[in-house]
């Protein structure tokens, strides 16, 4: 797959002459907590020079599932790569923001860094000879605010699959996005009305595993930011009104050999597919993501096929540096850096023990008999079943810190 091309990347040097330079005044370092929500505190210019040497300290106690009562200061060093300025806030006294590496006070990595997770997953593959793309495909509703700004239940609209205006009016909304993610070095590929009432999606390309998940983190910032801005509210959980579409978190996987092997992606599909159980807790971290399950083309059994909608993952139509699959089963709930890491893990696997998956199921599954059902093995039906197969699983254990898994199955 072709990756997403940043057009500047700087160094801690630039990034200080660059604060310098373009009135830049607040910077946030920005981090997500052990469920991939985003956090940031905000620093002045000449506080800039410290944190990339020394660290800014944070109090860990009070961040979810980071588990710091007794060990409570951990320390942000930003990542000068990731360097974006903030379009929505001021042109005059400008808000730039980077993600961040979190340490302990004597320097060694937090093992609940999720995205320090993700960059060991990476290195492994690496070193393995497999390098990794991913592209989101994340869905959102938008509803109406009250005259206090608050959400309703009321959807912006009720328009349906890729219609246009005046019946989507989310059109408008979707164009500031995407103008957004552009200022921002993020590339949308298309936009458009989902099924749903007031639901939309956007999808971008693909990227290295790290920006695909920072990207990832920074669209669900812009969309919400975005539509406060517009006096709307943007809802990704998975399933907001109870009777139409859930929201999905579609990942695109690419994957290409460093050895030149060729037709790898069916080893890939078997290394997901003997595992996706035991990860579907972090895919799926919230009780209502089980309700999106085997409604509406969201997955209900662990099954593969080329094109067909039904199954947990797919091979879209597509070639050359285009073919890729498609993991169907995540909800926008999820943390990407954990996700995209087990991912590759799983994958991994699959590759090493040239794991094959089963024979496709081109047929449309949700129009099976509950005899023919019943020849196919299901995803956890509920999250207290979702997080005894991650608890059990040596899998997971091999590859999450124990205390990442206490936070997703306690």
């Amino acid at each position: 797959m072709k990756e997403q091309v940043k057009t500047v990347i700087y160094t801690e040097k630039e990034v200080i002459q660059y604060v310098n330079e373009e009135d830049v005044k607040f910077i946030r370092l920005a981090f997500c907590d052990a469920f991939g929500n985003q956090k940031n505190i905000s620093i002045m210019p000449c506080e800039l020079e410290r944190a990339f040497e020394s660290g800014i300290v944070i109090d860990a106690s009070a961040i979810t599932g980071f588990n710091g009562e007794v060990y409570s200061d951990l320390f942000l060093f930003p990542d000068p790569s990731t360097l974006v300025v903030l379009p929505w806030r001021p042109d005059h006294g400008r808000v730039v923001r980077m993600f961040c590496s979190i340490k302990y006070p004597d320097g060694k990595g937090f093992e609940l860094d999720s995205r320090r997770i993700l960059r060991e997953a990476v290195k492994t593959a690496l070193s393995e000879g497999y390098t990794f793309s991913f592209g989101s495909e994340l869905e959102f509703y938008l509803f109406n605010c009250d005259e206090n700004g608050n959400p309703t239940t009321i959807p912006h609209d009720h328009a349906c699959y890729m219609d246009i205006a005046p019946m989507d009016r989310g059109e408008n909304v979707r164009r500031d996005i995407c103008l957004t993610l552009e200022r921002m070095g993020i590339r949308p590929e298309s936009s458009h009305h989902e099924e749903g009432p007031g639901q939309n999606e956007i999808d971008f390309r693909f990227s290295d595993p790290i920006t695909a998940a920072d990207n990832s983190v920074t669209f669900l910032s812009v969309v919400r930011t975005i539509a406060a801005v517009n006096g709307l509210y943007a809802d990704f959980s998975p399933k907001p009104i109870a009777d139409e579409p859930g929201n999905s978190f579609h990942i695109n996987i690419s994957v290409h050999s460093t050895k030149n092997e060729r037709d790898i992606l069916p080893y890939v599909i078997g290394g997901l597919m003997n595992r996706i159980e035991d990860m579907t807790v972090f895919l799926n971290p919230t009780e209502t993501s089980y309700k999106r399950f085997g409604k509406d083309k969201a997955p209900k059994f662990i099954t593969w096929s080329p094109e067909n909608r039904s199954q947990l993952i797919r091979i879209p139509a597509a070639s050359g540096q285009y073919k890729r699959i498609e993991l169907r089963s995540p909800d926008p709930e999820a943390n990407p850096y954990l996700a995209y890491a087990l991912i590759i893990y799983a994958a991994l696997e699959g590759l090493k023990n040239r794991e094959l998956p089963p024979e496709a199921s081109n047929l449309n599954l949700f129009a099976l008999s509950v005899e023919e059902q019943e020849r196919y093995k299901i995803l956890p039906e509920n999250l207290i079943e979702a997080r005894q197969k991650a608890k059990s699983s040596d899998f997971i254990k091999k590859y999450l810190p124990r205390s990442m898994i206490k936070n997703y199955c306690k």
